[in-house]
Formats: C-alpha cells, sequence, structure tokens
C-alpha cells in the first residue's frame, strides 16, 4: 500500500472512529429516550419537531459545504496558498452567518406554517407542543451550522477526529437532560425540557470545535467579500449542492409527512429505525468519503493523471465501503429485531415495538449499499467542481421515493391485508429502490467521464455468500438464546455473526479483512 494510500485509510479510521463515538452517545441517547416516551404522542410531537431545524442544518451544514467548500479551501491549501484560503473562510464564514440568521428568525415566526406541511395528521395538543417545540429548537440548528463550517475547516486540513466527535457533546447533554428531567417530568414536559437542552448542546458542539478551527485557518476573519474567484466559485457551486441537498431533505419530510399520517406510533418508529439505518451509512460510507473529499480535491495534474488517481481511489474506497455495508444490510434484514431489542427494548418499548421497528429497519436494509456507494461517487463529482449532476441525479431520486413511498405506505398494507401502521417499512423499502436507481446513473455517468469504476462481482458475490453463511449461524445462536434478554441474546448472536462473516472474508482472502488481520498481528507482536 503506497504512503498516500495508507494515509488516507488512516484518516478513514479518524472519521469512521469520531463518527462511532458519536453514533453510540445517540444510540444511549435514541435508548433513553425510548425508556421514558417510547412510541407515544410526545414522542411523536419532539421527533417531528426536531426535523424542521433539523433541515436547516442540513441544508447549510456539513453535506452542502462538504461539497462546495472544501474542494475549493482543500486546493488552495494544496497550492500553498494559505492567506487566500482563510480569505476564503472567512467570507463563506461571514455569509453563512448572516443566511442562517435571516432564516431561523424567519422559522421562528412562520413555525405554524411549517408544523402544518411536515405534520398534517397532528391536531389538537399534539400540534400546539410541536409548534412550540419548534420555536424552541430553531436558534439550536443555526449553532449547529456554524458548527458544520468548523468542520469544513478542521476535514481541509485532515483534523477528521475533533469534527467527528464533536456531536457527542450534543449527545450527552440530552442524555443528562432526559435522565435529570425524567424522574420528575411527565412526557410532553420532558420533551420541552429536552427541546431547551437541544439549544444548549449545539452551542457547546460548537465551542468544542471552534479553538482548533481558529488555530488552523490563523487569522481568519468573517467577510461579506466575494471579490476573491475562489469565493464566488463556492457561491456558485453552493447553489446546486443547495438544491441537491434540499430535495434528499424535502424527501425525507415527505416520508415524515406520510408517516404522520399512518397511525400512532408510526413516525417515532420511523426515526428509530432510521438512527439504526444511518449508523453503517454514516460509520463507512461517509468516513470513506469524508476522508477521500479533500484528497480527491487535491489531486493536480493533466485530465488523464486526475482520472486515473480517482479511478484508483474510487476503487479503495468502494472496496473498503461494501465489505461493511453488506454484512450491516444482512444483518438489519434478518437480524433487525435482535438489534432493535437490545437498543430501545425497555421501559415503555416493549417486545411489539422492537418487531415494528425492525420491519421498518428491514425495508432499508433494500437501498442500504446504495446509498453509501453513491455518496463516494458523489465525493468525486465533487472534486471535479462538478456539483450539477448529482442534483440532476438527486431530484429524480426524490420524485421516485416520493410515488412510489406514498403507494407503498397507504396502497400496498390494504393489498396484502396487514395493518396499515406497516406502510412505514413500505416507505423506507421504496427510498431504497430510488436509492439504487441514483447510484446506477452516477456510477455510469462518471464512467463515461474518467473511465471504467465499480466493484468486481466476484468479489461482491465472496461478500454476500459470507453474509448469508454468517446469518444462518446466528439464526441458530438466536434460538438457543430466545429466552435470555436483549442485550446478551444480541452479544451472542452479533458476535456469532460478526465471527462467521470475518472468517468467511479470510477463507475467501479478501484483502480488506487481510490487512485488518496483519496490523493486529503486527500489534500484538509489538506488544
Amino acid at each position: 500500500m503506497s504512503a498516500e494510500r495508507s494515509s488516507t485509510t488512516r484518516h478513514a479510521f479518524a472519521v469512521a472512529f469520531g463518527i462511532l463515538l458519536s453514533r453510540i452517545a445517540g444510540l444511549v441517547r435514541e435508548s433513553v429516550f425510548a425508556l421514558y416516551f417510547g412510541t407515544s404522542d410526545a414522542a411523536d410531537v419532539f421527533k417531528a419537531a426536531i426535523r424542521i431545524p433539523n433541515f436547516l442544518q442540513n441544508l447549510f451544514g456539513e453535506g452542502v459545504l462538504s461539497a462546495s467548500f472544501i474542494p475549493v479551501y482543500a486546493k488552495l491549501l494544496a497550492q500553498e496558498k494559505p492567506d487566500d484560503a482563510n480569505r476564503v473562510a472567512g467570507a463563506i464564514g461571514g455569509i453563512l452567518a448572516l443566511l442562517t440568521s435571516i432564516i431561523v428568525l424567519i422559522g421562528v415566526l412562520t413555525t405554524r406554517y411549517l408544523v402544518a406541511t411536515i405534520a398534517p395528521g397532528f391536531t389538537g395538543q399534539k400540534r400546539e407542543m410541536t409548534i412550540f417545540m419548534v420555536q424552541i429548537l430553531f436558534p439550536g440548528a443555526g449553532l449547529l451550522v456554524f458548527s458544520a463550517w468548523c468542520l469544513g475547516i478542521l476535514n481541509s486540513h485532515r483534523r477528521f477526529f475533533l469534527s467527528y466527535t464533536a456531536p457527542v457533546v450534543w449527545n450527552v447533554t440530552l442524555i443528562v437532560a432526559l435522565v435529570i428531567c425524567g424522574r420528575f417530568s411527565r412526557a410532553y414536559p420532558l420533551a420541552t425540557y429536552l427541546a431547551w437542552a437541544s439549544v444548549v448542546g449545539s452551542g457547546l458542539q460548537f465551542l468544542w470545535q471552534l479553538p482548533t478551527a481558529l488555530a488552523l485557518a490563523r487569522g481568519v476573519r468573517l467577510s461579506l467579500d466575494t471579490s476573491l474567484a475562489e469565493v464566488r466559485t463556492v457561491l456558485a457551486n453552493f447553489a446546486p449542492v443547495f438544491v441537491s441537498r434540499g430535495v434528499v431533505q424535502i424527501s425525507a419530510y415527505v416520508d415524515g409527512i406520510l408517516a404522520s399520517l399512518l397511525p400512532s406510533g408510526a413516525l417515532s418508529a420511523f426515526t428509530y429505525a432510521q438512527t439504526l439505518y444511518t449508523l453503517p451509512v454514516s460509520l463507512f460510507g461517509m468516513s470513506v468519503s469524508a476522508a477521500e473529499l479533500p484528497a480527491m480535491s487535491s489531486t493536480l495534474g493533466s485530465v488523464d493523471e486526475v482520472a486515473a488517481q480517482l479511478r484508483a481511489r474510487l476503487g479503495n474506497g468502494l472496496r473498503q465501503i461494501a465489505f461493511f455495508i453488506v454484512p450491516s444490510a444482512m444483518a438489519f434484514l434478518a437480524l433487525g429485531d435482535v438489534i432493535t431489542a437490545a437498543i430501545y427494548q425497555r421501559g415503555r418499548f416493549d417486545r411489539a415495538d422492537a418487531v415494528y421497528v425492525w420491519g421498518i429497519l428491514a425495508g432499508s436494509a433494500i437501498g442500504l449499499l446504495a446509498s453509501t456507494l453513491g455518496r463516494l461517487y458523489a465525493s468525486a463529482y465533487y472534486a471535479l467542481r462538478d456539483t450539477r449532476t448529482p442534483l440532476k441525479f438527486a431530484v429524480l431520486r426524490v420524485t421516485l421515493t416520493t410515488i412510489l413511498g406514498y403507494v407503498a405506505a397507504f396502497y400496498l398494507p390494504a393489498a396484502l391485508s396487514i395493518q396499515a401502521r406497516w406502510g412505514a417499512a413500505g416507505l423506507t423499502a421504496s427510498a431504497g429502490v430510488a436509492g439504487w436507481v441514483e447510484f446506477v446513473l452516477l456510477r455510469r455517468t462518471l464512467n463515461h467521464r474518467i473511465g471504467i469504476t465499480g466493484l468486481p462481482r466476484a468479489y461482491l458475490s465472496q461478500l454476500w455468500l459470507c453474509a448469508s453463511a454468517a446469518t444462518a449461524v446466528a439464526w441458530g445462536v438466536k434460538w438457543l438464546t430466545s429466552s435470555a434478554a436483549p442485550i446478551p441474546s444480541a452479544a451472542g448472536v452479533l458476535g456469532a455473526y460478526g465471527s462467521v462473516y470475518l472468517s468467511g472474508a479470510l477463507l475467501f482472502r479478501v484483502p480488506e479483512v487481510t490487512l485488518i488481520a496483519t496490523r493486529l498481528h503486527r500489534r500484538s507482536l509489538a506488544g
């Protein structure tokens, strides 16, 4: 492995480890949330309320800045132009602060109308509490946008671990609020305390990153200066990426709207499943994509040289992602009840709720591989300063998700003679189908541009075969531990699943697991 490739792998590991810590904190938060709220109306209210400010964070935050700001900023650093890089960072920070402040103010003033669009199924106290909580949460979302600006600077300087562990601070703040206030508060007051804790946690997350970001971008000053050509390039890229992220977020909100129209508890169960679904996406898709974007953006040379380097990076990254995502998708599909029960089943969240969330999670497994691989392809486009092609395919994906999701949520359960609430599983499955369409289009178009990319069929076949064998063994362990408590049962089932999968990969001599085994062996000898 070359030094450059090894460096990127280490960066991907730093991102993955940082995300792992933040996701573990998130799972603990969701577990404590489930303890106090279950799938109650108050849970539906909080889950719906936090989606609106998160929309702002996701639009102006990490995704948009990663695609528009990092490629330009990292390129200037590679060209050894730190002063210009700082001017770009200051201008983007200033413009971002102005836009976010205006949108937060408008959002607080128009919350009543926003809630009517995202949760039309909420009425009475449920609707009024949602409005109240959204107004509390909006300023915190603005702070998280500034946190994403820090992340853009940190990632460009390859300081990945700090930026991706920052959400731990937000999660811990909410956990503390739940534990302290949950002892004496009923559901709706507790949800209100949790909303205020979210605002405090957002500020702490921003402050966690700010000192290091300012130290790296030494001398940076916020401004509204657009005279530098690179600033205008970022802004020009910002618009299509903003729209691209916007339509994807709209798709998520459409799913939320549809879930709010299903029987009570569907929306909270949907978000519980989403929390689990996004874990491997973040750990393995986002980690590799985040580490590769600055590296791909810093590539210098002729058109052919850049294309060759991009193909090599894509090939390596795709293999890393698939090695972890294939078993994750299989586990969600076959062992989702074990996973859900271990994390959520306590307090007001019972076995029936765990099975319900499993059904929704199994639907999401359909598009898990496509979504994660698609992230890396999108990063390649952004590194090439092409933000419009991903936008075009994102619009198509959202359109398909909306049409298929509506049919699957409201017509499929009746056609199958099952309860209407299972329409939530149809939402995740339809999104997975649309995700595969987007991925295929992204890959085909990029192949025409830089040459053939993708995963060898033999490699994918080996991974799926290993995951299938692991599932068979895990089902046996599941049967043997059926009377055990959720957490010990999950430890045995998932431990067996992971062991068989890794053993199979070693048998096939899959390079990714061989590399892991070699590194562990070297460390044991060194120890």
